[in-house]
């Protein structure tokens, strides 16, 4: 009885999470963007750069970007299933401003497709918040947690946990400059016995200004003590649309 209240409320919490969905839900405060002499003088702060820029104004309206996902576990017999390749789309329309854009999202494909979006006048990214959500999803049910602690875990992760190092990014056959965003969140956690290996994930966030959309890719990533893996998934920009 008590998996099935649980497994309710979990699914009641997350029912609508996907279609509603902006960057803003995910940033690490509330406080505005960093100022521009701050930004010019140190590495950026990592909510800022993931969730409170114009992401999407070096897109162009009437394109699609593409982003290939995979998740994969090697939990035996686990929730997650045999590996899933896919993929999530976002198709750029104008939005009310330069910046901004109006966004149509079909995120996976057959039986797998999730119902999510549409984003109306969008200046960031909301791929970013799409893969977080699914992934919270995802994890939430399997450790049987309040979906809530582990979002809250997340952005307090981005907040004080994060690093931010520059990093050169392959994009048309030359290199780029951007960035690399990097935590443990769960690193230290009160509740960590009840995370069952999962207080050991690294999420690995890659962004450059040069980018359509600026994300270049997204991951999670848990491994056991012995160098196994328990999950792994991730999300890149595939490079043939732009």
């Amino acid at each position: 009885m008590r998996r099935t209240i649980l497994a309710a409320a979990v699914a009641a919490a997350l029912s609508t999470t996907l279609l509603a969905t902006a960057p803003r839900a995910w940033a690490a405060s509330d406080t505005g963007p960093a100022s521009k002499e701050t930004a010019k003088n140190t590495a950026p702060n990592a909510g800022d750069l993931l969730f409170e820029q114009p992401q999407m104004k070096n897109t162009t309206p009437g394109s699609t970007l593409t982003y290939d996902y995979l998740r994969r576990s090697g939990i035996v017999k686990g929730p997650y299933g045999p590996p899933l390749n896919d993929a999530i789309k976002l198709t750029v329309e104008p939005g009310k401003s330069a910046e901004s854009r109006d966004i149509r999202v079909q995120m996976f494909s057959g039986g797998y497709r999730v119902p999510a979006g549409p984003f109306v006048d969008m200046a960031g990214n909301p791929v970013l918040s799409l893969f977080l959500e699914n992934h919270l999803k995802g994890l939430a049910g399997l450790l049987e947690a309040n979906p809530r602690y582990i979002k809250n875990a997340i952005r307090k992760g981005l907040r004080e946990k994060a690093t931010v190092t520059p990093v050169q990014v392959d994009f048309k056959g030359r290199k780029v400059e951007g960035w690399r965003v990097e935590m443990k969140p769960f690193e230290g956690d009160p509740l960590t016995e009840r995370m069952r290996g999962f207080e050991a994930t690294t999420y690995t966030f890659v962004v450059a200004p040069e980018v359509p959309g600026e994300i270049v890719s997204l991951e999670a990533r848990t491994l056991k003590p012995d160098g196994g893996e328990l999950l792994e998934e991730r999300l890149d920009y595939d490079q043939k649309d732009s």
